[in-house]
């Protein structure tokens, strides 16, 4: 350790390397990885009969190999004298043509243009840190002085960022073209700090400046070039090497239960994420048979939300039902193409094995493990791009009942369904009540016909109105119970909700609650299209949408006087994940604004909120303010999920559930479709009793 520097600028000091070598003695000193991991790739650009100029030689070894196997014109420079006497010395009478001279690689004596090569093992990473980056320029200009038409710049390379910045924009400002070759964990393991990827920058001179940059990256000695468009492109893609390269050394050296750290592996050709691989490993103390080293888990296609896998709680129970020491649960992404289970498993094996625990048997059986076998099926019927919410994508996928399913996923955050609706073959429905058999499944093809929910031919498929996926929506209708809805009393209902998603909860009110008059404000156009194009939503005289801001409508409401509604839906998300409460944005559960929701409630009218709120203190916050505006607060938590409904009203006397509130529930369960014109094609499912017996004073 000792030999090290202490700071980085002592790496191109020339005391730092004469104290160096004459500490160090004849053992050589492979800074970046010996002959054997170098070859391929400087074999590839440099040729032997190529005069090649190598700057900051040291007592490498490169140098000897390369001759050996045929490179007889080398010519090895160096800032220290005591280096270069010993080189010499060494190989006066085994390698008689083998030269070492004392130069300053920033001012050589060589003609312009005299060699077609120049070979650099960690010189630029010793000098860039010098007068900020001015030393390595003034060698970087040298050599390319020094080299000919043609001739290649071969740089091994750490690729710390300022580095390799100032190397490639130079390069890139005179006209040559930039390769940047990826080729993994450098062979010296001699110190800790040495485990990060080797990089050789080839960078190659061409007569007239190029018009247009070529900057391509390539993955190993052999991998395909990449061509990226700009600087900051192939730096992006440096970190993200080094961070694997880091996390990978992190996940050899121990298991850590409470960190599940994740990466991502791109489609090498497009450069697309094609598959997140998160590790989790199991809690210290696990009973794990010994045998039990390592699994990985293949996500079945479109599942990757749901809880199991999509959160660190279900990730966590999944590696305990398994029981290995460590898990890698794999997810696969979405527009893009996979085969079978054996090929997934055969493109996946290679890199998720340098993941593996510590103390596993080199000859260790690692099983792929799934759910039945199967990779599951998602296809994208649509996508595009809202300029609130960027871009998203509508997807069919098949759940873990077989059912089909559509989802709308904003890709900014795709670990989140936004909306989601169970679709349904309305033949094979029509076929099944005739018979009077039990509901049958749909049973699409390995690619079923897809066609929009508005277009109904024999065999498509259609969304199911009468289906709620989202159990939070499901709680707000059984809420209404709240109102005595379908009793002969109460038989119109106004509902204002604010956050219309793929319009699922609205259309649900409007199709199957007696007397429901619906209004939607929706700040997305995008989102209302979305709705309209692809989740069924109809919208009519008495289920209508309001595009704008729900903050503003409901001042604009207040404001205006003379308009009440029985129930206030809040089903909004956040666009600031930073803030521990994604549903629903802060400014909307302030206690100013909560008077005026209660100030639009009739006098038996509910304020509904889904509330998504991890931050503790926070939730405790926005109760403590709810509450304060509404006396009667009742809650249901959604199981699995970190969902909250809240069932609001300011009426006073009981501060308990109350008891008549089953009795009601059961009055609305009956009322659901009645009158309904969808009541013959399409029945409510939902069981209003279950939903309420859970429901607690919050």
């Amino acid at each position: 350790m000792s030999l090290l520097p202490r700071t980085a600028e002592e790496f191109s000091s020339a005391e730092y390397w004469e104290r160096f070598f004459k500490k160090r003695g004849e053992k050589a000193f492979e800074w970046y990885g010996d002959y054997n991991k170098l070859c391929g790739v400087l074999h590839k650009y440099i040729k032997p009969r190529d005069k090649v100029l190598v700057v900051g030689c040291g007592n490498s070894e490169l140098s000897e190999q390369l001759y050996d196997v045929g490179y007889r014109h080398l010519t090895n420079i160096d800032i220290s004298e005591t280096v270069v006497n010993h080189m010499n010395q060494k190989n006066a009478k085994q390698r008689p043509d083998l030269t070492f001279q004392m130069v300053d690689a920033t001012q050589t004596p060589y003609e312009d243009g005299s060699y077609q090569a120049a070979l650099d093992k960690g010189t630029l990473d010793a000098m860039a840190s010098q007068e900020e980056g001015a030393l390595a320029g003034r060698m970087l200009a040298e050599v390319g002085r020094v080299l000919g038409i043609g001739g290649r710049y071969v740089c091994v390379t750490l690729a710390q960022e300022s580095v390799i910045k100032l190397a490639v924009e130079h390069f890139i400002q005179v006209g040559w073209a930039v390769r940047l070759h990826c080729l993994g964990d450098p062979e010296s393991q001699e110190v800790s700090s040495f485990a990060l990827p080797v990089f050789v920058l080839v960078c190659t001179k061409f007569r007239k400046p190029m018009p247009m940059p070529i900057l391509e990256m390539c993955q190993g000695e052999d991998g395909a070039p990449v061509r990226l468009p700009v600087v900051a492109d192939l730096l992006s893609v440096v970190r993200e090497r080094q961070a694997y390269a880091m996390l990978r050394q992190r996940l050899r050296t121990g298991t850590d239960a409470s960190s599940t750290p994740s990466l991502t592996l791109c489609h090498a050709p497009t450069g697309r994420p094609r598959y997140t691989l998160t590790v989790q490993d199991c809690p210290p103390g696990a009973k794990v048979p010994r045998a039990n080293h390592f699994a990985i888990f293949i996500v079945p296609q479109g599942r990757e939300t749901d809880w199991l896998y999509g959160l660190a709680e279900g990730r966590g129970q999944l590696a305990a039902s398994a029981n290995f020491r460590r898990l890698v649960v794999v997810a696969m992404h979405r527009e893009q193409e996979y085969t079978d289970m054996q090929a997934v498993q055969s493109e996946l094996s290679p890199m998720v094995m340098e993941l593996a625990p510590p103390g596993m048997p080199a000859n260790q059986k690692v099983p792929f493990l799934s759910v039945g076998g199967e990779l599951g099926w998602r296809e994208v019927v649509s996508h595009g791009t809202s300029d609130l919410s960027g871009q998203y994508s509508v997807e069919d996928v098949r759940g873990e009942d077989g059912q089909l399913y559509r989802r709308l996923v904003f890709l900014a955050n795709d670990g989140l369904v936004q909306s989601e609706s169970r679709l349904t073959n309305p033949a094979a429905a029509a076929l099944s009540r005739k018979n009077k058999k039990s509901r049958r499944k749909a049973k699409p093809s390995t690619s079923p016909p897809m066609t929009t929910p508005s277009q109904t031919p024999g065999g498509a498929l259609e969304v199911d109105k009468g289906y709620l996926c989202c159990a939070h929506h499901r709680v707000m209708v059984a809420g209404l119970a709240m109102l005595g809805v379908g009793t002969d009393h109460n038989k119109d209902v106004s509902v204002l909700l604010v956050g219309l998603g793929g319009g699922g909860l609205p259309q649900f009110l409007r199709d199957f609650v007696p007397g429901a008059r619906v209004e939607v404000v929706e700040l997305d156009p995008a989102v209302l299209e979305v709705a309209q194009g692809w989740f069924g939503f109809t919208p009519d005289e008495r289920l209508t949408v309001t595009l704008g801001d729900g903050l503003e409508r409901i001042n604009n409401i207040e404001r205006e006087g003379g308009h009440q509604y029985d129930v206030i839906m809040f089903d909004v998300d956040s666009k600031d994940p930073s803030l521990g409460m994604s549903c629903p944005p802060p400014a909307f559960v302030e206690t100013a604004f909560l008077d005026r929701v209660g100030n639009l409630l009739t006098p038996r009218g509910v304020f509904m909120l889904n509330l998504v709120c991890r931050d503790s203190a926070l939730k405790k916050s926005v109760l403590g303010r709810v509450r304060g505006v509404f006396p009667r607060v009742l809650s249901r938590g959604i199981e699995g999920e970190v969902n909250e409904v809240l069932l609001c009203s300011r009426g006073t006397g009981e501060t308990g559930v109350p008891p008549s509130l089953l009795k009601a529930g059961k009055t609305l369960q009956g009322a659901l479709g009645m009158n309904s014109s969808r009541a013959a094609t399409c029945i409510p499912q939902i069981d209003i009793t279950e939903l309420l017996e859970d429901l607690k004073v919050a």
